[in-house]
């Protein structure tokens, strides 16, 4: 019997478990069509705000030495408004929607405007490392990200997703805090706060001076992370940080993640990394004899 790649994530059910990470193709939906097709289990938006928002200008994104890039966008986009309009009533796409705030009434407020979209989910961006206000200073206050997650899981019966990041608050005090709220999962983790200098003129190289590492160099970091969340809290985790092949999504698999989001990778090899991935831990499930998904989860815990 050929083995399944189907896998679940709390209460999402997805018929692949590579994902779409947030921020790498926008918000097009013939884009995710594509994806759709081309093997992903689902896709997660560029995280969308309250307002519409410029973002930072150029350059925002920097090829690092040894593999990786280092970005500040800004979180550039439309606002979560004008996306909700966008999706047609009989989505089939599987899309999750990421959104960042900065107070519990922000996302309150977006989540509103999804009211009748067809969509899977919410991931809420705790984790941006270099926007002020949002994202990692939002995930370094348990308290207040303990006040956004009750607030969204009173807005809305749909799964909530919560990224974590590394601040300067341990992230597993922000993982606590998310669970005590009631989270559905978690993905773990986002770019690491890092930036590059221009030898010759001496300047920054990101217009934001401060930017987010991702890419291979935090392969390490984030598996590292997903195993001691899996370790430490009895929730569905999706992980995140480095995939680019099969074996990489497997590591995370074996840590503890039931799912993966693949992001730098698809700017290096385009669509088709999805489902090179899939088939490679379809052939790695083949040889170990495993039937699902579910039967790898978590397995490295037991040395």
């Amino acid at each position: 019997m050929k083995p399944s790649l189907s896998t679940s994530i709390g209460p999402i059910k997805l018929e692949r478990p590579t994902m779409l990470a947030s921020g790498i193709l926008g918000i097009s939906l013939d884009v995710f069509n594509r994806l759709y097709r081309a093997g992903v289990g689902a896709v997660v938006t560029k995280s969308l705000s309250k307002e519409p928002w410029e973002g930072y200008p150029n350059p925002t994104i920097f090829s690092v030495k040894g593999g990786g890039w280092l970005n500040a966008v800004g979180l550039s986009n439309p606002g979560a408004e004008y996306f909700a309009k966008m999706i047609p009533s009989d989505n089939k796409i599987p899309i999750i929607v990421s959104l960042v705030g900065s107070i519990e009434e922000d996302f309150e407020f977006m989540i509103k405007k999804f009211a009748n979209s067809k969509i899977l989910g919410y991931e809420l961006n705790l984790s941006c490392p270099h926007v002020a206000k949002v994202g990692l200073e939002v995930g370094d206050d348990p308290e207040l990200v303990k006040k956004i997650v009750k607030k969204v899981k009173t807005t809305t019966n749909l799964p909530i997703i919560a990224k974590v990041g590394l601040g300067t608050t341990h992230y597993l005090d922000t993982v606590k805090a998310a669970c005590e709220a009631g989270i559905d999962a978690i993905t773990a983790i986002n770019t690491l706060r890092a930036m590059a200098i221009d030898v010759e003129t001496e300047r920054p190289i990101l217009s934001n001076k401060i930017g987010g590492l991702s890419g291979s160099p935090i392969k390490p970091i984030a598996v590292r992370c997903v195993y001691e969340i899996s370790k430490q809290y009895e929730i569905p985790i999706i992980g995140c940080g480095g995939i680019s092949d099969w074996e990489d999504a497997v590591e995370f698999i074996l840590a503890g993640a039931s799912a993966v989001q693949i992001g730098s990778a698809v700017g290096d090899n385009w669509i088709q990394v999805f489902d090179e991935i899939n088939k490679g831990i379809l052939y790695y499930m083949e040889k170990k004899k495993f039937t699902n998904i579910q039967e790898m989860v978590g397995r490295s815990k037991r040395f």
